[in-house]
């Protein structure tokens, strides 16, 4: 029984809202909008320490993480802080002197010492096979075997 004069974002009597529908719609798109805007921002440290390679990307992932749960900004200004700044690699360095380290440590120091004091050797002739036995060098004393034998006839 309403007039037909009404305006048309009224309601009639009888039938569905149209403009609460659309405003419901629009309500809803805006939403999940903003929660898309959010989750990118949020995840902006993350996604840059990503794009570059950076060795502490584990470490900025975490930041946003603790950030997202306890709603404290300061991590995340940390983890975009943290993004931003190339930390020099010591890693690299490091494990080539441990690897050079470990090929020193492993050659013996009785090979090194019979190269060098034999120097070059000269090209073998044919001849009668002859086998040159070369004596083993003594084994190097302990520092403490002299106060061993000392204190043996005591």
């Amino acid at each position: 029984m309403a007039p037909h004069h009404l305006p048309f974002y009224l309601a009639p009597g009888s039938g569905t809202d149209a403009l609460m529908v659309v405003m419901g719609i629009f309500l809803i798109g805006t939403v999940f909008w903003v929660g898309t805007l959010y989750w990118k921002l949020h995840s902006l440290p993350e996604r840059m320490a990503h794009k570059s390679q950076k060795l502490q990307f584990e470490f900025v992932a975490v930041l946003g993480l603790i950030s997202l749960f306890t709603h404290m900004h300061i991590f995340w200004v940390a983890g975009l802080l943290l993004a931003l700044i190339d930390l020099p690699d010591f890693g690299t360095p490091l494990r080539s002197i441990a690897g050079s380290v470990e090929k020193i440590a492993d050659a013996t120091p009785g090979e090194q010492s019979e190269v060098a004091e034999s120097g070059p050797q000269p090209p073998e002739r044919p001849g009668p096979a002859t086998t040159v036995v070369k004596p083993n060098p003594p084994p190097p004393e302990r520092p403490g075997a002299a106060k061993e034998k000392e204190h043996s006839h005591v």
